[in-house]
Parts: structure tokens; C-alpha cells; sequence
């Protein structure tokens, strides 16, 4: 006895989709429009203008109600009348001690740098030059312009070489620390990878460097104003320090404000400088990325 049976077609079952377990795929980055820069500007910088305009408000009033004598704390139109009368006589001496800035910061970067690089990778130079450092940075540089003014004459280079003296240092610390906070394992696949010297500082060591030596690098942009308005305090015709001399001399006090704010305004600029050089040298760095870990928590 036969039994038919029934032979269905079979029925092909689709395979189980598996999802990747990679990370997701990116968006594609948007370019922000000029509109969104200068949104992200005004809202990182009204409340130091706000801070500005009550310090200013204050100062307003006081002059106002002459609670302090004008001699001694001139009106904001007193320091605006003369900053429009000098102008002039203001901008040559405020273009002086800006390039002695400058200069005096340039230099200070690149000796810092080059002695931050030989102590880092010569134990006996380390051991030799680390203490002599340490011992100049304590010494008075307003004990030192005087000699300096001696040695090299009244013109701008006592002036450059009091700004590398004082900003040297946190550029030689910052270099130093940023050199030796690279990762070991990162250093040893280099060596094993038959990485060159040469090719592991340029590689790894002065990038991840980078976010240290920056931090040092405003510190003493700011510091090298110090240095050229000292040195144009002990000998010089010239710069915003002679005009602070001269105005403090004559009782002055507008002019002596007006040369104040020049003063604060170079260091401003310069430190926004450095500051902008830092986003665009190190934009990976998470000190790039705070802003957003402090908006969304």
C-alpha cells in the first residue's frame, strides 16, 4: 500500500537581519554660517561687558559725585578728552611697546621651547640647568633692568631682553610638563616601529605637548608686557612706561589712565591672540571641547 505524500514548496525564510556593532555612522559636519560665529561670540561675551559696563558705571558715578578728588581718580570724559587730544603721541608709544612685546614674547617661545626640549631629553642638562633657571626666575627683574640699561644702551633691546627674561620661565615649565605627560606606550610602539628621535618629537611628543605649552604661552604673553613697560620705567624716551613716568610726574591723572587702559588693552589682544593660535593648533583637545560638557550638564 502506497501513501502519497503531499510535497509543499518550500518557503524560504529571509536570514535574521543583524544590526553592526560598530559605532554609528557620523553626520557629515555642517559648516556654521558667519551668523552662528558671531552668535557664539555675543553669547560668550556679554557677561565681561556687562562685568565692563557696571565697573564703568561705578566709576561714572564716583568721579560724578566727587567722592574721590579728580586728581586722583579722573571722569571717563577726562580720559576720553585726552586719549582724543594725544592720539597721536598715544598710538607711536603704544606701537613701541607692542613690538617690544612681541618680539620679547617670540624669543621667549623659542628659547623656552629649545631649553624645555634639552632638559627633557638630557638627564645631566636637566640636572645642570634646572636649578640656574629656577634661581634667575626669583631674582627682582626690576633689580635687573638697571644692569641692563647699563650693558646694552637706552634703546629697544634692554627693553625685549627684560620681556624674554620674564616670560621665559612659564614657557620653560609648561614645555616641560606638556614633554613629559606623553603617553609611555605611545613612546615605546614609536621605538619598536623604528620611529626615529626626531620623528617621535614631531610625531607625538610636541603635539601632545601642545595643550601644556599653550596654557604657558598666555601666561607669559601677558608677562612680557610686564617686562617692556619695567624696562621702559628704568631708562627709555619712548613706549607706554616713559608715557607713565611723564604723567605721573605732572600729576596727570587722565593721561595716566588713558596710558593705563593702552596697557591693558596690548596684554587683551595679545592673550586673544595666543587663545585664538590654541583653537586652531589643538581643536581635538578636550580644554576645546568644555564649553559643551558645561552647556549640557
Amino acid at each position: 500500500m502506497t501513501t502519497t505524500q503531499e510535497v509543499h514548496p518550500q518557503t524560504r525564510v529571509a536570514p535574521p537581519t543583524t544590526r553592526s556593532v560598530g559605532p554609528p555612522a557620523r553626520r557629515p559636519a555642517t559648516r556654521r554660517s558667519p551668523w552662528g560665529h558671531a552668535a557664539n561670540l555675543a553669547s560668550a561675551s556679554w557677561r565681561p561687558l556687562a562685568v565692563l559696563a557696571v565697573l564703568f558705571a561705578g566709576w561714572w558715578f564716583v568721579t560724578w559725585r566727587e567722592l574721590v578728588p579728580a586728581y586722583l581718580v579722573p571722569g571717563p570724559g577726562a580720559v576720553w578728552e585726552t586719549m582724543v587730544a594725544d592720539w597721536a603721541m598715544l598710538l607711536e608709544h603704544t606701537w613701541v611697546t607692542t613690538m617690544e612685546t612681541i618680539v620679547g614674547f617670540l624669543l621667549a617661545t623659542v628659547i623656552g621651547v629649545a631649553t624645555a626640549v634639552l632638559l627633557v631629553y638630557s638627564r645631566t642638562a636637566e640636572k645642570s640647568l634646572y636649578p640656574l633657571i629656577l634661581f634667575a626666575q626669583v631674582i627682582p627683574k626690576i633689580a635687573i633692568a638697571p644692569i641692563l640699561v647699563v650693558w646694552f644702551g637706552f634703546g629697544l633691546t634692554p627693553k625685549i631682553v627684560l620681556a624674554v627674561l620674564i616670560a621665559f620661565f612659564p614657557v620653560v615649565v609648561s614645555a616641560v610638563a606638556g614633554l613629559r605627560s606623553v603617553d609611555p606606550e605611545l613612546l615605546e610602539l614609536s621605538a619598536t616601529m623604528g620611529a626615529s628621535r626626531w620623528k617621535t618629537f614631531r610625531k607625538i611628543r610636541f603635539p601632545g605637548a601642545l595643550p601644556h605649552l599653550m596654557s604657558g604661552l598666555k601666561v607669559a604673553v601677558t608677562l612680557a608686557v610686564v617686562g617692556a613697560v619695567v624696562g621702559e620705567f628704568v631708562g627709555a624716551d619712548r613706549g607706554l612706561g616713559y608715557v607713565l613716568l611723564l604723567a605721573s610726574g605732572n600729576l596727570n591723572s587722565p593721561l595716566l589712565f588713558a596710558d593705563l587702559i593702552l596697557m591693558s588693552l596690548i596684554g587683551v589682544i595679545l592673550f586673544v591672540a595666543v587663545e585664538l593660535s590654541e583653537r586652531l593648533l589643538i581643536p581635538w583637545h578636550a580644554s576645546r571641547r568644555g564649553n559643551l560638557v558645561l552647556a549640557s550638564s
